[in-house]
Formats: C-alpha cells, structure tokens, sequence
C-alpha cells in the first residue's frame, strides 16, 4: 500500500482541451491550436528559512479507517547537501494484503531546493533498488533500478530541467513558499521517467485535529499538470499555520481508495 501511496503523493489531475479547425469554403484552413505543455520552476527558499534538521516527523497511515502503518520523514545536514530521510512499513490487515517495508533518501541543494540525488529501497512483494540523479549540465534525469529477487537492471534518461524536486522533499519545498490565501504556482517533480509539474493552490485556513494535537492549519491541494503521476488521483496537504510550515496531515485520494497520513509526534 504504501509503494503506491508514496509514489502517488504529488498526483492528482487536469483535463486538456484541443481545438479542431472548422472547415470553410473557399477559405484557408484553420490551424489547430497547439497545446502548450505546463511550465514550473523551483524557487529558492527566503534566506531566513530553516530546514527542520534533527526532527523526525512521525505519521500514523489509515485506508478505509484501517490503521495501515506508520510513516516517517527527517531532515540533516549531510556535508553541503540537506538529506531527507523517509521510511514506511505496513501493518495490520494491509500487511497481510500488500506488505512494504521501505526507505527513501534524498539529497537537497538548501540554497536552491533543487532535488540531487534520490534512493530507494523496497522491500515486500516487490524488492527493488532506485536511484534517481539529477544531471543539469545535460538537462537530464538518470534512472537506475535494480531488481533484488532477479538481478535484473534497467537504465534510463530523460530531458529534465536544471532544477526540480521529488516526491517527498516537494511537500517541505511548498511550506517554504508564503502559501497565501487563494495563492497557487505550479513546480516540476522528477522521480524517473517523464517529469511532471505539479499545480499546488491554497485552499483554506482551519483547524485540525491529528493524534499529535490540535493545530492551526493552511490547506494546499496539489494536482499533476502532465508526466506520469497525471491522472492517479489528488492529494492535500495541511501545513501548521506559523513558520514552521510542518505537514501536519496529508490526505491521498487515488483510484483505488483514500489515504490519510496523520501527525503522531515529532521526536527529536
């Protein structure tokens, strides 16, 4: 559950018009109007913003009302680079359905936020080993997976923009941004194959209630604009209204159910 949880947190969807000409006697025909794929960028982060390093954030998964497991992203400063780790493992009746027990990592440009270098680590019905590096110079992305039952290996380019994010450091990269009210900007996601940009809109300020407490909270939709997380579903988050800017809870809603990631502490 958690695998296609994960990798589904930044999807959600937009439907795309075309335009056919109309034919007219006598007249030139009309050209088609050309889609024009979603642009966005990484903004680098306001000089006082601090990543939260050496705090573990502790969330609690539920599907359907089932608790499903648990879930944990940190941030440290590794050398010049922010590392954010994240695990999930399942439990309870999703376990015996779907069992993963899986980490990821990913290295962090703190003046740019631009995402360097990601691995992850699957373990369960699917046992793999991914590595995903950004290459600017090039303008590429490069895949590398590795399956741990075969040994199979599979590598991969694609064109990607000098600076993008990935799937879990983009939730830290919007509670850097100022989030007003009605407030959205579009960012590129990179996580192998296609990139995808990502629309994330404001939505709302209002209370919540999680098992870590009660808190005052910005409410952000994120919908992918194209690339291959199009399509799967939404997902919201809630960020604690104050500098901190803490995802609080996340709400996936994808096409095989809903999934809700709540606050159970955070440890130090």
């Amino acid at each position: 559950m958690f695998r296609p949880t994960i990798r589904l947190t930044l999807a959600a969807f937009i439907t795309v018009w075309a335009c056919s000409p109309l034919e007219a006697p006598a007249q030139t025909p009309i050209e088609p109007i050309a889609e024009v794929a979603p642009q966005g960028r990484i903004v680098p982060p306001p000089a006082n913003y601090q990543f939260p390093n050496g705090q573990k954030f502790v969330y609690a998964v539920e599907w359907h009302m089932f608790n499903a497991g648990t879930a944990t992203m940190r941030f440290d400063r590794d050398g010049d680079e922010e590392k954010l780790s994240a695990t999930a493992a399942t439990a309870g009746t999703v376990n015996f359905i779907y069992p993963v027990h899986s980490w990821f990592d990913a290295r962090v440009e703190p003046k740019t936020f631009c995402s360097t270098n990601v691995f992850k680590h699957e373990e369960g019905k699917r046992k793999r080993e991914i590595q995903i590096r950004a290459d600017p110079s090039r303008g590429k992305s490069i895949f590398d997976e590795k399956n741990l039952k075969t040994g199979e290996t599979r590598h991969q380019e694609d064109d990607a923009p000098a600076c993008a994010t990935d799937i879990l450091s983009g939730f830290f990269y919007i509670g850097s941004r100022p989030l007003l009210p009605a407030g959205n900007e579009n960012l590129p996601v990179v996580d192998g194959g296609k990139p995808t940009v990502v629309r994330a809109r404001v939505e709302a300020r209002e209370e919540i209630k999680v098992p870590a407490g009660d808190f005052l909270a910005v409410r952000v939709l994120l919908d992918p604009l194209s690339g291959k997380f199009e399509g799967k579903g939404q997902i919201w988050v809630w960020y604690s209204d104050d500098a901190a800017r803490i995802p609080i809870q996340m709400k996936a809603r994808l096409q095989w159910g809903t999934v809700m990631f709540r606050l159970l502490r955070i440890e130090k």
